[in-house]
């Protein structure tokens, strides 16, 4: 299985609403992009082609709160912005798009993605109907025992090798080794800028 961003349509989406080809270039994609299609096909590639669609409210949210959380601004960048300007124009490319390259032996299918965890299951439950799927029998795994020796001594590392503990495993990750860890706010807080 080979998966694809959605790149290879760019000349019809994002190059052809932030203008950066001419329409004959948009035109000279899509006249050969069903051909193409249909030539995977029959070479034995099954091509299956998604779309997450949002609404326009949410896309607005979803920027909203990527400028004012510090941990997601790495997502926007200028084209990103002038993309939330453009929301109309990059509408009617993603439908002249999905008219054009939409074909029976290669359709695509439209992932309802306002709530992101709910879109990505449903993703990849239709995404299973596509093959013949069969359980995988698989071999029951056993932890085996530590060795231990009696003349075994564990070292200390020295101090000046340890990295500051910032941030301290909770009290219940100390007392129980099977439960997964949650950390704890660092003592005090700090920021940095990167140069």
């Amino acid at each position: 299985m080979v998966r694809f961003g959605r790149s290879g349509y760019h000349r019809a989406g994002v190059e052809r609403t932030m203008r950066s080809c001419p329409g004959r270039d948009v035109e000279e994609f899509f006249r050969p992009a069903p051909r193409f299609q249909r030539i995977r096909v029959r070479s034995g590639v099954q091509l299956i082609k998604y779309r997450f669609s949002i609404t326009d409210d949410e896309q607005h949210l979803r920027f909203l709160g990527r400028i004012h959380d510090p941990l997601e601004q790495w997502k926007l960048s200028p084209m990103d912005l002038e993309s939330r300007r453009r929301w109309e124009a990059y509408t009617t490319a993603k439908e002249e798009m999905l008219s054009r390259t939409h074909i029976a032996a290669a359709p695509w299918w439209v992932v309802q993605a306002v709530d992101k965890k709910k879109a990505r299951l449903n993703c990849i439950s239709h995404l299973l109907t596509r093959f013949d799927c069969a359980e995988i029998e698989r071999p029951t795994i056993e932890l085996p025992a530590r060795a231990r020796n009696v003349d075994y001594i564990r070292h200390p590392v020295p101090q000046a090798m340890i990295v500051p503990e910032r941030y301290r495993p909770s009290a219940a990750r100390a007392s129980s080794p099977t439960t997964r860890p949650t950390m704890s706010p660092p003592a005090r807080a700090g920021s940095c800028a990167m140069r």
